[in-house]
């Protein structure tokens, strides 16, 4: 069996006592000592944080500096007005196949000088190589695998 990846928060997950189980090849905290009834009364009453550093991340760079062409670019794979999507502002979307068919969900947001992805876990890889097939030689696809995410 392969090693399970670890996320960027792994050690402060230990550390807090979380239990720890597999999740799209991540060993991932499930929940911490209090247990999932005190976690979610917590929630409920104040707010909860959620450890999605398993999720890609990827940064769409485009050469010229303009985020227009990288949004252009992405949206030959993604039916949605990203040309539109004004800066600090994310979308949600879907990465399609050349048929119109829909390969996995994803959130988009312009950075201002780069698009910002965030893609599923299970589907990392496939969808991080779809990227890389679609975009063109002017837009840099470039993954991010030390920041931490959290929803």
């Amino acid at each position: 069996m392969a090693e399970l990846s670890k996320t960027p928060l792994h050690a402060l997950h230990l550390e807090l006592g979380a239990r720890m189980v597999p999740f799209a090849g991540y060993d991932m905290p499930v929940q911490y000592a209090p247990g999932v009834l005190k976690e979610h009364l917590h929630c409920r009453a104040e707010a909860g944080l959620f450890d999605v550093s398993h999720m890609g991340q990827v940064i769409l760079r485009p050469a010229s500096g303009d985020v227009a062409d990288a949004a252009r670019a992405l949206e030959a794979l993604v039916p949605a007005d990203l040309l539109g999507l004004a800066e600090g502002r994310q979308r949600y979307g879907l990465f399609t196949d050349a048929q119109g068919g829909i390969l996995d969900d994803l959130m988009i947001a312009n950075r201002g000088d780069h698009l910002y992805l965030v893609v599923n876990a299970a589907c990392k890889a496939a969808d991080i190589a779809h990227l890389r097939a679609g975009m063109p030689a002017g837009v840099a696809v470039e993954e991010i695998e030390d920041r931490a995410l959290l929803a």
